[in-house]
């Protein structure tokens, strides 16, 4: 449903309202346009085709697979190649890799989206990872781009954002209630990597007054502190 509302940028409800008011001119149009919105339903997984058939299952051979590859250091190999083949193709991709500090939760998504239908997931990633180079890691997809197009150390996220927040907390002051609402947006980008205006005027913040009011929680410095944050996350020192 997340893949489908990130292609579509409505959810199916309002895409159907939004449809039935079109001509089947304008929506076949809409479909050329957004290729990724019929992908996202028809894939039965990320990258995984899904092959039906009525004749009897035998087990050959017990193996883990990773997309296209059966090793998982190909799938790493592949997936290095893609980031640095498509990195100045991909605006978003850009973002990640140059100024991380200008990308939006909005670019992450489409970013995930684009990946997943290459059959590069985080979780792969992750697995792959661990199996290859036999590192455990809590790296999130920014981190396995980063280190394959950059070659950035692959880091565990959580120790990454606790780096940034204390280098925030070490240049500037921050009164009681301003250090509350830090603590909630590190909290907030542990879970969703990146937290911007968008992210801030929906759930549980926009029900606390969302961009607006801790933008003056801030002194109208949070945009600011959230480049700062999204930078810092970054950093080859950081975790």
């Amino acid at each position: 449903m997340e893949d489908f509302q990130t292609a579509a940028g409505t959810s199916p409800t309002e895409l159907v309202r939004t449809l039935k008011e079109k001509t089947p001119e304008e929506v076949l149009a809409f479909f050329l346009e957004r290729p990724s919105i019929l992908r996202t339903i028809e894939r039965p997984g990320p990258g995984q085709p899904l092959w039906l058939s009525d004749a009897a299952d035998e087990v050959v051979r017990i193996y883990r697979g990773y997309g296209n590859a059966r090793r998982p250091a190909d799938y790493l190999d592949e997936f290095s190649a893609f980031i640095k083949e498509n990195v100045n193709t991909l605006p978003a991709l850009q973002a990640v890799v140059q100024r991380p500090r200008d990308l939006t939760r909005r670019q992450l998504k489409e970013l995930a989206l684009a990946l997943s239908e290459k059959g590069y997931t985080e979780t792969h990633l992750r697995s792959a990872w661990a199996d290859a180079k036999n590192e455990d890691i809590a790296a999130r997809i920014v981190g396995f781009i980063r280190q394959a197009a950059l070659g950035d150390p692959l880091k565990n996220y959580d120790q990454r954002v606790d780096h940034a927040v204390k280098k925030v907390k070490s240049k500037n002051t921050f009164t009681p209630p301003q250090a509350k609402w830090l603590e909630r947006i590190a909290k907030q980008l542990k879970q969703e990597v990146v937290v911007d205006r968008e992210a801030l005027d929906q759930g549980r913040f926009a029900d606390d007054g969302g961009f607006e009011r801790l933008n003056k929680a801030f002194d109208g410095k949070l945009d600011t502190l959230l480049g700062d944050l999204r930078e810092w996350i970054w950093e080859a020192e950081a975790g």
